[in-house]
């Protein structure tokens, strides 16, 4: 067990207890029942799995819906920049709401958001009304990403690694599925693409569906969220105050990890396909590898959790994912088609820093208060320092002509990755730092 989990333990042990005291005051996660334990591991993985497919739904039938809502390129630009944008700016929110009314009624009404927003889409007659219903689908994406590592502390304290293992790989499975079925789906049903991005709402609306029964249990998820308010007498001081964020230096290099990585991700997405065709890949095949690059995140999203909490410091792990994509850039550059499918196994594996900095996200606090404000953190700083990236590409390569730069600075973005990784995965917890 480790280290974090067995002090959450021994805290909630040491927690004074009465027969008058209210059922809110005893650990949230000391015996539930078997019931409401399956239910969220159900609600965990619907929910990961639709964490994304609004994205690559979106960026699969993108010509068409530019020329459907006669859509400018400079707007369809930005367009492809909302998403970590939105992540940005809602995702702060969370922690606040989670507070008021518990963590699982928030992850149920992102997912709910998710579905209103992706129902709405499909019927905009303009590009103001498209973006204000993706930005309502990407609101509740943004919680419910900085939420999922708090469930899984509350209610799997002593199963870190494998729940966050499981909802990664649904993540990855999520996305690469939308990526790879959209068109297809899309053709099947008339070849409309309103249609085709219409039917993700009802995935979205299967999610809601397990949390509902969950919201009952707001006022003790609140309180472990916040933390109480009253600490009883032996209650340690810090469970009273949690601690302020922006002094700890882990929070800070786990930010800035978690945004070289979401960086590396969509410039991953976005741009990958493009590289193989002008290095004389088909679209097909291009369309293929980018495929690969995103299902290796499946069997690693479950692989890699597991082994980051067996060990005490996990930059070893963020050191070799690193240097996976050193060498899928670098032989991107030397010789693109000769050794395409080897180069996208390699990224696809450094790609994996996504899971590795949830599973961080959770071993860096002590208590549910310092997981839900390092997680709203991390990922808030993390998504702004990413916006910039895929942008930055598309400059570099309409200035420069070629892939030479664009790829020097994806390959370039991997060293400072591997030092604030090694930083984010030092043995030690915001609470020590604060």
């Amino acid at each position: 067990m480790p280290d974090e989990t067995r002090t959450l333990s021994h805290a909630h042990k040491a927690t004074p207890t009465a027969s008058t005291a209210p059922a809110a005051n005893d650990s949230p996660v000391a015996g539930p029942a078997v019931w409401i334990t399956r239910l969220v591991v159900v609600g965990l993985v619907l929910a990961a799995l639709n964490l994304r497919p609004a994205i690559t739904s979106l960026g699969a039938l993108l010509e068409e819906v530019r020329d459907g809502l006669h859509m400018s390129g400079s707007v369809a630009g930005v367009l492809t920049s909302v998403p970590p944008l939105c992540f940005a700016v809602f995702g702060i929110m969370a922690p606040r709401l989670a507070r008021r009314f518990g963590p699982t009624a928030i992850v149920c009404a992102g997912m709910a958001a998710v579905f209103a927003g992706l129902a709405i889409r499909p019927f905009a007659t303009g590009t103001a009304g498209f973006l204000a219903a993706s930005a309502l689908a990407l609101m509740g994406i943004a919680v419910s990403n900085v939420l999922m590592p708090v469930i899984v502390k509350r209610y799997f304290p002593d199963r870190v690694g494998s729940m966050t293992g499981l909802y990664s790989m649904a993540l990855a499975l999520g996305t690469s599925v939308a990526a790879a079925a959209t068109v297809p789906m899309t053709e099947s049903l008339g070849g409309s693409w309103r249609t085709g991005l219409g039917v993700w709402a009802l995935l979205a609306a299967v999610a809601v569906l397990p949390w509902i029964p969950l919201i009952r249990d707001r006022s003790a998820a609140a309180s472990s969220a916040a933390g109480p308010a009253r600490p009883e007498s032996g209650a340690p001081a810090q469970d009273a105050r949690p601690p302020r964020i922006t002094r700890s230096r882990t929070a800070w290099a786990l930010g800035c990890f978690f945004g070289l990585q979401a960086t590396g991700a969509y410039i991953t997405m976005g741009w990958m396909p493009q590289i193989f065709r002008d290095a004389g890949v088909s679209a097909s095949t291009a369309g293929v590898l980018l495929a690969v690059t995103m299902v290796m995140g499946v069997p690693l999203a479950f692989v890699i959790p597991r082994l980051a909490t067996r060990m005490k410091n996990q930059g070893p792990i963020a050191v070799a994912l690193g240097l996976c994509g050193l060498a899928g850039y670098t032989g991107l550059y030397l010789a693109p088609a000769g050794g395409a499918w080897a180069w996208a196994l390699l990224i696809g594996v450094s790609n994996c820093a996504f899971p590795l900095a949830l599973t961080m996200i959770g071993m860096r606090s002590r208590t549910g208060a310092g997981v839900v404000r390092l997680s709203a953190f991390a990922q808030s700083v993390g998504y702004l320092i990413s916006i910039p990236g895929p942008l930055l590409v598309g400059i570099l390569y309409q200035h420069s002509g070629g892939w030479g730069l664009p790829l020097a600075l994806m390959a370039g973005l991997m060293l400072p990755q591997m030092v604030v990784g090694t930083l984010a995965g030092r043995d030690r917890t915001i609470e020590d730092e604060c």
